[in-house]
């Protein structure tokens, strides 16, 4: 069954680095756009950066643009999320999505999005 698998979330100091993996497995990913979602512990799930199906199309929130970055390897059937400078506020469960379509025109809610990962966590303390 068509599925994501995200990896790479630890615990991590402030000014510290991750780089997260979304890894598509069942389908062939170079169809769809994919977003990453930050969700908070206690709050909503939100959206941080889509990233079209040729990668020439990318968004991000304004509070993380500059820190991360957002990009894809269709070959691997992957979508990475490089996060550095991390800060405290970043902690929450991280998850990659698939959009029904080729590109992302902006950021969006979380049910405009057809397939979900299962999360990966990370947490910013010192």
């Amino acid at each position: 069954q068509p599925h994501f698998v995200e990896s790479g979330g630890g615990l991590v100091q402030p000014g510290g680095s991750l780089r997260l993996s979304c890894v598509a497995s069942g389908f062939t990913l170079d169809n769809y756009a994919v977003g990453w979602f930050h969700q908070p512990p206690g709050e909503d799930r939100e959206e941080v950066s889509c990233i079209s199906s040729s990668g020439s199309n990318i968004h991000y929130v304004d509070f993380i643009k500059g820190r991360f970055t957002i990009s894809r390897d269709n070959a691997k059937n992957t979508v990475f999320l490089q996060m550095n400078n991390l800060k405290p506020e970043d902690t929450g469960a991280y998850y990659c999505a698939a959009l029904g379509l080729d590109y992302c025109s902006g950021l969006s809610l979380p049910h405009e999005y057809d397939l979900w990962g299962q999360g990966t966590q990370v947490t910013v303390s010192s």
